[in-house]
């Protein structure tokens, strides 16, 4: 949890952070943007109550709500949630799933908060999430994401080579793939795999096929040694500094291989990395959708059907490239003049 958000925050705040933490077993990165939405909920509250209009993101930033007592979120109403909301869209550009998440964490929030009988009735009850656009992942062909790995280059070629393998290979996220330790990867013969712990603090087993093993070994031989901070002496992936690398960095290194590979301006991210790896998976035909869930760490079966959509998508258009596809009946007699045989 980032000590500076949560410094930030009325006690209230922290206890439910706390909670979400220690008994929902939320990970740090959740936890730290429930924090960054309420405390910008209840400024944007605080500011609302005393008439006064927030014009821009300093004016937001200047309100200390630290010293807010728990009395004050009896007086919170369901008008404030979508007043804020529409701050967030019109002052902010908040698409709409980054709203859908600020509902999610305020509905959560005032449930703890009736849950603990700090207010007596719990406005945010009926509070509606915007409707989200449901769309395609996007993903790299065969051909593009064999592009990029040909474009690897330079002086730390083979740590970049693994990192853009393992993504399109093993479908991790971000945040895991920085927080492997090589001392956790186990390697019998040609097979190989490591524990990670995902969204949800929920470990899982990620298998590691030919093309990791290979990258891994190449990156292990150059990897450094030396002058590696103590605190990072198991990281996987070092950063030039010689210390555990951060998701910012590795964003930087897969955008330069894209715009390296011609892919720059497609579109594509590291969390498409992650899209491209399920759906060449899903797409071979031997991967079902439970085994999908498992090796992507989905926690539940709905999110991970969007691959099965995706193939739907890839077949209909098979379909309308048919020749026959545009083909239409121009014979204008009547069903009388088709005689049988």
């Amino acid at each position: 949890m980032n000590k500076e958000y949560y410094s930030t925050v009325p006690i209230t705040v922290r206890s439910f952070l706390n909670y979400q933490s220690t008994i929902k077993n939320k990970s740090e990165n959740t936890i730290d943007q429930y924090c960054l939405d309420l405390r910008m909920f209840l400024r944007f509250v605080s500011a609302n109550h005393s008439g006064r209009l927030i014009s821009n993101d300093e004016e937001l930033d200047a309100i200390d709500i630290t010293g807010i007592a728990p009395s004050f979120y009896q007086s919170v109403t369901l008008d404030d949630a979508y007043a804020f909301l529409s701050y967030c869209r019109n002052e902010r550009s908040n698409k709409e799933k980054a709203r859908a998440r600020k509902v999610s964490c305020i509905r959560s929030f005032f449930k703890y908060l009736k849950l603990n009988n700090i207010i007596e009735d719990n406005p945010m009850i009926n509070l509606d999430s915007p409707k989200l656009k449901k769309s395609l992942p996007k993903y790299l062909t065969v051909e593009q994401a064999q592009k990029l790995l040909m474009a690897v280059s330079g002086p730390h070629k083979e740590r970049d080579y693994c990192i853009i393998t393992f993504f399109l290979n093993c479908g991790m996220r971000l945040s895991e793939l920085v927080s492997l330790d090589y001392n956790k990867i186990v390697i019998n013969g040609d097979s190989a795999f490591v524990v990670i712990t995902g969204k949800g603090n929920k470990e899982r087993t990620v298998y590691l096929n030919h093309a990791c093993i290979a990258a891994l070994n190449a990156y292990m031989k150059v990897r450094p040694k030396d002058g590696v901070k103590a605190s990072d002496k198991y990281a996987l992936f070092l950063s030039n500094r010689k210390t555990r690398i951060s998701p910012k960095t590795v964003q930087h290194i897969v955008d330069v291989y894209l715009e390296k590979a011609g892919l720059g301006s497609m579109g594509f991210s590291v969390h498409k990395l992650r899209h491209t790896a399920a759906t060449l998976m899903y797409q071979t035909g031997e991967v079902d959708l439970l085994e999908l869930k498992e090796i992507l760490g989905h926690e539940n079966l709905n999110t991970t059907q969007i691959y099965t959509h995706l193939l739907d998508s890839k077949l209909r258009a098979a379909v309308e490239a048919n020749p026959l596809a545009d083909f239409t009946q121009t014979h204008t007699g009547s069903d009388d003049d088709i005689k049988s045989e």
